[in-house]
């Protein structure tokens, strides 16, 4: 498929005058209830309201114009039928499929890549065999006791997509089960995680695609040491997830392997090996597939041309205009549902992972803005934090709420005739009208400009089906973007540098210097700068 300049595009001429004068959200009832009904769009259980976004009619027509010359959809459908997509033209690269979708795709007689679907329910199946042979004490400790608790050791996206499924969902743990997560190669991590766990009832899953990520084989050795300390044979406890034939897939050394491939990228694996055995153990394999169900019905509406009725598509686009017709760096990703603690922080990594690229798929520096800092933390908190930056700073940050109308748990209080969740829906919408619209006032300090966009993402209840659609959502967006912009949102090379110039360093720090026998652990600080710079 022919890759072209993103400022090539016709509708990008015209959503570039289009953006000198957008609508202005602050002249007189411009958000109104018209308005607000008008620009919604409603998909698998959400209800996308993004009327207080800086867009009209006219722009959206030129964003659908942009898509389809773009070919966005077509790259998405490329990307789930097989396509080599991992790829920068006439430079050494990964050159690899892109399937993380095919995953989820298991509810199809005829999925969109049937070899990796086919994979996937293998994989899947392996599983669910596992799971049952725990529960019925075929595998169990030393002393015959059932595992109650996993430990997940991993990092990036061996660790944030896990554990932000795995806090969002955990209404859904199954009695006596928990899930821990270790990431940092810091062993204070791995000291406070162990700490109040029982060892004996406890499987350490460790989860590395290539079986030599540095910082997961050092935790998973302290971690193996530690068992070994307690009088435990590791290879009774110890799981992995790994790529086939790496030197992780070891059944010697491991209770059980599941295997990951390499057309699924570390970002964008939760819903695979890599996700499904922590999140199974823990919510149980039905919850696990109803998430692979949520995930696969948005993909499924993802396939529409029609922004109106792909969410996906939409979210995307309007992220385009915001950050490169109307300017804005950074995106403030607020879910006002403390479950969703930790789903910015995965989406940090799998946005700005993909789409913080400088050249694109055609070897070419870009000269265009292509993906933007991704950040937030969930309301009501952030509204005591960094709001007054949001709505008086000197820079206009894009928010995108997430909300949900119910509770996950059943606790609530009313309290001066409305509950904790009416407050907190309330404060969300509230919000997103602030920004929009201002507030006059004579007083500059007390003066709100508004034009400020915000869209609000509002479903009925956190769920296994409506967590998996919106992680969906979002990895199709990003992936949507990055076909827009026409860079490769499934390398990272930029993580690579800084990992090869450590392990020089670390190379160097244990060996003796010239005449000496210091060890690494004698190294100052400044000699490893030194060292460091060296290298450099």
């Amino acid at each position: 498929m022919e890759i072209k300049r993103f400022t090539s595009y016709k509708a990008y001429e015209k959503l570039s005058h289009l953006s000198q004068s957008p609508i202005d959200l602050t002249v007189g009832d411009v958000v109104n209830a018209d308005r607000i009904e008008k620009y919604k769009v409603s998909q698998n259980g959400f209800d996308y309201l993004f009327a207080t976004q800086r867009i009209d009619d006219q722009i959206l027509a030129e964003l659908q114009n942009l898509a389809d010359e773009a070919r966005v959809v077509e790259q998405f459908m490329a990307m789930k039928q097989g396509e080599s997509i991992n790829c920068i033209e006439g430079w050494e690269s990964e050159n690899r499929q892109v399937l993380h979708t095919a995953c989820r795709d298991i509810f199809r007689a005829i999925p969109s890549a049937p070899e990796a679907t086919e994979t996937a329910k293998k994989e899947l199946n392996t599983l669910e065999r596992f799971l049952a042979d725990l529960d019925s004490g075929v595998f169990v400790n030393e002393k015959g006791e059932k595992f109650d608790t996993m430990v997940q050791v991993g990092i990036g996206g061996s660790d944030l997509g896990p554990r932000a499924l795995y806090l969002a969902l955990k209404n859904y743990l199954l009695e006596g089960r928990e899930v821990r997560f270790i990431a940092n190669v810091d062993p204070d991590d791995v000291a406070e995680v162990l700490a109040d766990i029982n060892l004996e009832t406890t499987l350490v899953n460790v989860v590395s695609k290539s079986g030599s990520t540095l910082e997961t084989l050092t935790n998973e050795s302290l971690v193996r040491s530690v068992f070994q300390g307690a009088g435990l044979d590791p290879a009774l406890h110890f799981i992995a997830v790994t790529g086939e034939g790496s030197p992780m897939d070891d059944s010697s050394r491991y209770l059980a392997t599941f295997h990951m491939y390499d057309y699924i990228g570390g970002r964008y694996s939760v819903t695979s090996m890599v996700g499904a055995v922590s999140l199974a153990f823990g919510l149980g394999f039905d919850n696990f597939k109803e998430l692979l169900r949520g995930a696969n019905d948005m993909d499924l509406a993802a396939e529409s041309r029609d922004m109106q009725s792909n969410l996906s598509l939409l979210t995307a686009m309007i992220g385009i205009w915001n950050r490169n017709f109307l300017g804005h760096e950074t995106v403030a990703v607020l879910p006002y549902s403390q479950p969703l603690s930790r789903f910015t922080a995965h989406l940090q990594q799998c946005d700005m992972e993909s789409n913080g690229k400088s050249v694109g798929r055609n070897g070419d520096l870009v000269d265009w803005k292509t993906g933007p800092i991704i950040w937030g933390e969930p309301g009501t908190n952030g509204q005591h934090a960094f709001y007054q930056l949001l709505h008086q700073g000197t820079t206009v940050v894009p928010v995108e709420f997430i909300g949900f109308r119910s509770n996950v748990y059943d606790l609530d209080i009313n309290i001066n005739g409305t509950t904790s969740r009416q407050k907190l829906v309330a404060n969300m919408l509230a919000q997103s009208l602030a920004f929009a619209i201002g507030k006059k006032d004579s007083n500059p300090n007390k003066n709100f400009g508004g034009n400020r966009p915000g869209s609000v993402l509002l479903g009925e209840r956190l769920t296994p089906y409506s967590m998996g659609g919106l992680l969906a959502l979002y990895e199709n967006k990003i992936a949507m973007q990055g076909f827009c912009w026409g860079v490769n949102s499934f390398d990272q090379e930029g993580v690579q540098l800084g990992k090869v110039l450590a392990g020089r360093l670390l190379d160097l720090m244990v060996k003796a210097e010239e005449g000496s026998e210091c060890m690494a652990s004698e190294i100052s600080l400044e000699e490893s700068l030194l060292r460091a710079a060296k290298i450099l």
